[in-house]
């Protein structure tokens, strides 16, 4: 299993049209990195350049300290999964997934030991002699995986492989992913998505794209208790990240914003005496807000929808000086609480602050 490292890679259409701009980043054996972003952002044409199946315009590829930028596919040792399955309909599971190796004159035992090693690993035993069409969606996904195994690359690349699942099966077949890079603890793997619940539960480390390069890089934990900027707190997490707008009236260990709403919220980010007075957004997380009667609110409103999930329920409080809702979420059923005007405190360790669109707590 190798290192890769992307240094400067850009990649431009016609030589006008920039796509992703300063990529740097550094993969290393054994990681699962995940792309994610919105929708065309780059991150599967990121994935096609490491890939060799797009052009890199400026910029360096290594793979294992080998610049590859004109290496053909086929001699990157990269194996890719993709969206569409892509498996012959008139071979056999086994064919299917042997057919590389056959192309590559490999020896009949190697192929053969290849093919049950996957086999087991993806619990396909039972289905080797089946056609594709025999097979559920899961399956032929789990099929295309193992093609790729079969080749032991140097880097598994996966462009979205579970979208065009079922819900139930996107879950069981991620937990499988998740099941199989368990299994292969030495394996390097770059995946790309847009579900954002895939990429938590997955990812050693999230690759969040935007505006033509990365918005961050860290673990989950990392990009969801300090995201360092508006964009990825507001887009990692669901429901959104709250944005609330005020100014710093106390600084030091523990910062204290009055928020324009009228309420006061404490932050655990540290800020300076230079700072008072400075205009900022507050981000607080809906699940890290609860209801309180006391006069140390952060946020005050009228509930005008409850969603009750089961084991939460989500308060809408509506727009707020045009911004977009506020939401809340609390443990429980508060059905009760639709139409009522309602309190919301938050814990100071949870509360972000933002200045032109920046955390302050990476400053």
């Amino acid at each position: 299993m190798a290192d890769l490292k992307l240094t400067n890679v850009a990649k431009t259409y016609g030589g006008t049209v920039n796509v992703l701009k300063d990529i740097n980043l550094d993969i290393k054996k054994g990681e699962l990195i995940v792309f994610v972003g919105p929708s065309g952002c780059g991150k599967s044409t990121l994935l096609r350049m490491i890939a060799g199946l797009e052009k890199i315009t400026d910029g360096e590829l290594q793979i294992d300290g080998q610049v590859v930028n004109d290496v053909p596919p086929a001699q990157r040792g990269i194996a890719m999964v993709f969206q569409s399955y892509a498996l012959y309909p008139h071979m056999t599971v086994r064919d299917n997934m042997s057919f590389a190796m056959k192309l590559a004159k490999k020896p009949k035992a190697e192929i053969d030991a290849a093919i049950e090693n996957a086999a087991r690993i993806l619990q396909l035993d039972d289905y080797l002699d089946r056609l594709p069409k025999a097979l559920s969606g899961g399956q032929r996904q789990r099929v295309a995986i193992g093609r790729s195994i079969v080749r032991d690359p140097k880097v598994y690349l996966f462009d979205e492989p579970l979208s065009n699942l079922d819900a139930a099966l996107r879950v069981a077949t991620r937990i499988e992913i998740a099941q199989l890079k368990e299994s292969m603890p030495d394996s390097t793997m770059i995946y790309v998505t847009h579900d954002q619940v895939e990429a938590m539960t997955l990812a050693t480390r999230i690759v969040v794209l935007a505006n033509k390069g990365i918005a961050q890089v860290g673990t989950p934990l990392e990009l969801y208790e300090r995201p360092e900027n508006e964009f990825v707190a507001q887009f990692i997490g669901s429901p959104a990240m709250n944005l609330l707008a005020g100014e710093i009236i106390e600084t030091g260990a523990q910062t204290v914003v009055k928020l324009d709403g009228g309420g006061t919220v404490a932050s655990a980010v540290p800020t300076q005496e230079a700072d008072k007075g400075l205009i900022v957004n507050v981000g607080i997380r809906p699940e890290d807000m609860d209801v309180t009667n006391g006069d140390d609110f952060a946020f005050e409103g009228t509930v005008n929808i409850t969603e009750a999930l089961g084991e939460v329920t989500l308060l809408y409080f509506g727009k707020v000086d045009g911004a977009d809702a506020v939401i809340g979420k609390l443990p429980g059923i508060h059905a009760d609480l639709r139409g009522q005007t309602v309190r919301m405190k938050a814990t100071p360790e949870k509360v972000q602050i933002f200045h032109n669109g920046q955390s302050l707590y990476y400053r």
